[in-house]
């Protein structure tokens, strides 16, 4: 996580435009049949591992990652660090009443934050992106983190963020709703143990089923693969 703040701050020093992509096995198993993600994702300045089964598969296959960087611990520490350094931050992402209550929840937390905009994750059209694009850019900001679904967030990022010019940009996914509240953290231990994932499937079940049970299985089949042709 200090390897990654210190990496972050000279990013910002820059003032050149970089893009930060955490990988979990679901995003992996996309990229493996998305050639568009993988692209955009080995595109990326910065790339962090949130997941602890990638980070047990990196020691399997001899090349270990140094620990996991989960999204939304790094998403509040830069939040902290934005208002002791004086940051401008831009919170794009989410239904309208949720980054309004992001917005207001570090604004109370760090009272020296430096809020360059705000904007919800809605928007339909080109000429609509374009003047979401358009609003990022004038707003001067130094971090921006967006709160859209993969691979949509990775897709505009590699799109757009040359355009945008922001010193780092980083999708945070659902982090917005964990930081108000409405989808809750595993316990410390979960966490230290892999089943964070599970937790979360225990909170939505239905909509979370077949991620984790379907979709995701093809990381074995991943691993594997890698494994053999590592010998």
């Amino acid at each position: 996580m200090e390897e990654t703040l210190h990496v972050v701050e000279g990013f910002i020093g820059s003032g050149r435009p970089h893009q930060h992509v955490v990988v979990n096995v679901d995003k992996l198993v996309k990229a493996s049949r998305d050639e568009q993600l993988r692209r955009i994702i080995n595109a990326c300045e910065l790339v962090n591992v949130d997941g602890m089964p990638v980070v047990w598969a990196s020691r399997l296959l001899g090349k270990p990652l140094k620990e996991r960087v989960a999204g939304i611990d790094l998403f509040e520490a830069l939040m902290r660090r934005a208002a002791e350094r004086g940051w401008r931050v831009f919170l794009l992402g989410a239904r309208p009443e949720v980054v309004d209550e992001v917005a207001a929840t570090y604004a109370r937390r760090y009272p020296g934050l430096v809020l360059a905009g705000v904007r919800d994750g809605y928007w339909q059209g080109e000429q609509q992106e374009a003047d979401v694009v358009r609003q990022v850019r004038d707003s001067r900001a130094d971090l921006l983190f967006v709160a859209i679904s993969s691979p949509k967030k990775e897709q505009f990022l590699g799109k757009y963020q040359a355009e945008m010019k922001i010193p780092f940009a980083m999708g945070v996914g659902g982090s917005f709703d964990v930081a108000t509240g409405r989808v809750k953290r595993a316990p410390g231990w979960m966490q230290r143990a892999g089943l964070e994932w599970f937790y979360r499937f225990l909170q939505e079940p239905r909509r979370m089923f077949r991620r984790y049970f379907i979709d995701d299985m093809a990381f074995l089949w991943l691993l594997i693969k890698e494994a053999a042709r590592g010998r």
